[in-house]
């Protein structure tokens, strides 16, 4: 998963990119509220983790301006504000979870795992499944009707943020957040280019599925 870690605390943010990568996780890390709600409305990520107290902008606010702009991506909140008022007043607000510190890093990684099997993002092994394929994030193995083959990480990357939403068409700067990252110097070709490479490995194991394109608004895996 592609997870915006919004903490001013720099110790924890140290423990939890750490803890975070090694799980395969990749980390993008804001300590300003006001920062932090621009990349969040940028949609490229497939989780974040939020403070509530934070310079410039405090996490309530940040998430509900996310969420009246549309903003679906799941949200757990990390705060020492761990009465019960605070627990519900978050979630009100639109957090999909609440975990109050101190906490131990194996109970966060747990709630991740429930977020993400809620969302259908991955199972305990990190596979994902559509119709007749199955791709292993780990492993960065993709299989099908035909037998298994392994992927690039960009190729896996962009596979796995189709398979994370069925059906649904994705634009195409979305697409380039995600896979790039938000202020990466990437030409929107480069896109292309990936996308034929993904279609070519879902021929390569004999695959139903396949990336089709929406004109003048990006693409959908059907």
């Amino acid at each position: 998963m592609k997870i915006l870690l919004i903490e001013d605390d720099k110790n924890l943010c140290e423990m939890l990119c750490f803890q975070l990568e090694k799980e395969h996780h990749t980390v993008e890390i804001c300590m300003d509220g006001r920062d932090g709600l621009d990349l969040v409305l940028q949609d490229a990520y497939d989780l974040i983790l939020l403070d509530r107290m934070l310079p410039t902008m405090n996490g309530l606010l940040v998430l509900q301006k996310a969420r009246s702009k549309g903003i679906s991506t799941p949200v757990i909140m990390i705060t020492a504000l761990g009465e019960l008022y605070d627990r519900v007043e978050g979630l009100d607000c639109g957090a999909d979870d609440y975990l109050v510190k101190p906490f131990a890093y194996e109970e966060l990684s747990a709630r991740i795992r429930s977020i993400g099997r809620r969302n259908h993002v991955y199972d305990d092994n990190n596979r994902f499944s559509y119709a007749d394929i199955t791709y292993d994030s780990r492993l960065r193995e993709l299989t099908g009707p035909k037998g298994g083959i392994q992927l690039s990480g960009r190729e896996g990357r962009l596979l796995e943020i189709f398979l994370q939403n069925p059906s649904m068409i994705l634009q195409r700067l979305v697409l380039l957040s995600r896979v790039w990252g938000a202020d990466a110097p990437v030409e929107e070709s480069n896109l292309d280019t990936y996308i034929h490479f993904v279609r070519k490995r879902l021929q390569q194991v004999g695959s139903h599925a396949t990336i089709e394109t929406v004109r003048g608004i990006g693409y959908r895996i059907k």
